[in-house]
């Protein structure tokens, strides 16, 4: 079926669809004004014959205001200038029989595109593609490329969702660095986000303000997925992200501030829904990821295949969380929650979800989560870092320079033979203490209202901290979290040596036994040793004992099957130590 928005490339030249209910009249502008002939239900169309691929283009609505293509697929003057028409059918793609991986061979690496490399550009990336392979890596995260205002951010402002920023290059270079992960067997994921437009460069208002309600998420107005039209605005840019660009799977930002009407099927079950079907059609892995702060995990399951209205898996911030009190000790925010941050390791490892409905004092004193112990434990990504939990951090710093090696090691350890999904943050498969503060560029008014809303969110940091306290707005702060890349060959190598070797494991032994796996038991005892073990595909049974604590502690070896990581020493387990055993 034909996309219904944006520019299209036709035989004989381009069609343009607006959705424009608010609008009295819209003009095409090229090098003439073209007067757009309305439709019904609000759609302005307009066929130009013999316009060229390539031509920039804008809408002038109702002689007021010139606005680019919601749905523009390139901005090569950022958000405020013209459109370009994009054919995404002329991409020579190369490794045209991909169909992707299955999830259980999922080991995920989120980036930043400006800040992975110097250059901070898609073919940049092409040339760490070997790494990630020779590490062990399966999978390349994306955050966010929707176009933003500026050269410089998180990408979780972007107002035109459809056109990958022109700050990292061109489209044909974001498929071209796609192709070549594809070559080399990794997937690629993206972050989008779907619940909110960022404040600059959003024009929907003005000639669709049926896209918003009058309630608000923490970062703008709320977007009206009850409206046909716009629900298949995101549903259609999903599909366009992994049709037009072949990314392997999309994970979606904060899905617990998208919309739903209680009794009706939401837009996240109808996006499943499409990306089931388009999987289904090509014989393609599709893989969806929800960031869910409710913790819902009746929206989630990893065996679905295709997905059909359930995700295959949730980012899940309670396993960080617990590891970041036990490593570093600070309770404030949300850590508050995770008081007893061993047995709710234990909760994790045995279940999922730490927060199953149970009352969450971060979260207003209220139920937070529905029980996930039944599903499979590929269903949870389990990290110990991320671009938020890093970046929003005053100082962006790291949790390599708030705990010792020993300690990351041992979580690393876990995290990545656990039967869960693992994923890393740039840089720190070699340990890289790199910073990532928050950072963006905005101008006037809105820049600094930025500045200002920092600094009462982060007023202990700025007294504490005074001018050390990087500030988003300065092009010195996003350049100070380019990854030194040379750390692979200096102190960090014996990190990275140790990351390959896990990872070698996970391949050799846990990957081919996920499918099928089941949650098991955990426990955690007072010496600071948690035990737990899972049964696995084939009916074999996962077994771990970590001693998570400075002090030697007793050990009596009653495991079971043969060890595939770790040893003890004799009859004690020395601190931050781990064992992984597989056998029956």
């Amino acid at each position: 079926m034909r996309p219904s928005f944006g520019a299209k490339p036709t035989k004989d030249g381009v069609s343009f669809r607006l959705w424009a209910p608010g609008a009295r009249r819209v003009d095409l502008l090229l090098e003439r004004r073209h007067a757009m002939q309305r439709r019904q239900d609000g759609w302005y169309v307009a066929e130009i014959a013999g316009l060229p691929v390539g031509s920039p283009y804008k809408f002038r609505i109702d002689d007021e205001i010139d606005v680019p293509d919601p749905a523009s697929a390139f901005q090569p003057e950022d958000v405020f200038g013209p459109s370009e028409v994009i054919d995404h059918d002329a991409f020579a793609w190369r490794a045209k029989d991909w169909r992707g991986r299955p999830w259980e061979e999922t080991v995920l690496i989120e980036t930043h595109v400006g800040t992975f490399t110097a250059e901070g550009s898609y073919r940049a990336m092409i040339d760490k593609l070997d790494h990630l392979v020779a590490t062990g890596i399966t999978a390349l995260e994306l955050m966010p490329l929707a176009d933003f205002a500026g050269r410089r951010g998180w990408g979780y402002d972007g107002v035109l969702w459809y056109a990958p920023d022109s700050a990292y290059g061109r489209p044909e270079e974001l498929k071209t660095l796609i192709d070549e992960a594809h070559l080399r067997g990794l997937m690629v994921f993206l972050d989008v986000v779907y619940n909110h437009f960022g404040p600059e460069g959003n024009y929907l208002g003005r000639y669709a303000p049926g896209f918003f309600t009058d309630a608000h998420t923490p970062w703008g107005s709320t977007i009206d997925y009850r409206v046909p039209q716009v629900r298949a605005f995101a549903v259609e840019n999903a599909l366009s992200w992994l049709t037009d660009y072949r990314f392997d799977g999309l994970r979606l930002d904060a899905a617990n501030h998208i919309m739903a009407v209680p009794g009706e099927q939401s837009m996240l079950q109808d996006l499943s829904v499409a990306a089931g079907e388009l999987a289904k059609a090509t014989g393609r892995h599709i893989h969806l990821v929800l960031e869910n702060g409710d913790n819902c995990a009746s929206l989630l399951d990893a065996a679905q295949e295709p997905p059909n209205g359930k995700y295959r898996a949730q980012w899940n911030d309670d396993y960080h969380h617990v590891w970041h009190v036990m490593l570093t000790g600070e309770h404030a925010g949300y850590y508050a929650d995770y008081q007893t941050p061993r047995m709710d390791l234990a909760r994790a490892l045995a279940s999922g979800f730490v927060y199953q409905g149970e009352i969450s004092e971060f979260w207003g004193k209220k139920p937070r989560g529905e029980p996930s112990g039944e599903l499979p434990p590929a269903t949870f990504v389990n990290f110990l870092q991320n671009h938020d939990q890093i970046g929003n951090r005053p100082l962006g710093e790291r949790l390599e320079s708030l705990a010792s090696p020993k300690q990351i090691e041992a979580a690393l350890a876990v995290m990545l033979l656990a039967p869960m999904v693992p994923m890393l943050f740039q840089g720190e498969e070699w340990g890289s203490k790199v910073p990532f503060p928050f950072f963006c560029d905005f101008q006037g008014e809105l820049a600094d209202a930025v500045r200002k809303g920092r600094k009462q969110e982060y007023a202990w940091a700025y007294e504490k901290y005074g001018d050390d306290v990087p500030d988003p707005l300065d092009p010195a702060t996003p350049q100070s979290a380019v990854l030194d890349w040379t750390g692979r060959s200096r102190e960090q190598n014996a990190r990275l040596a140790l990351v390959r070797e896990l990872l070698a494991v996970r391949r050799n032994e846990i990957m081919p036994r996920l499918k099928g796996a089941r949650f098991g038991n955990a426990e955690a005892a007072d010496d600071g040793v948690v035990t737990a073990h899972w049964r696995m595909g084939g009916g074999t049974t996962l077994r771990l004992v970590a001693n998570l604590s400075d002090k030697d502690v007793a050990y009596s070896n009653s495991m079971t099957g043969a060890p595939i990581w770790g040893a003890a020493a004799g009859d004690r387990l020395p601190p931050w130590s781990v064992i992984w055993h597989l056998g029956g």
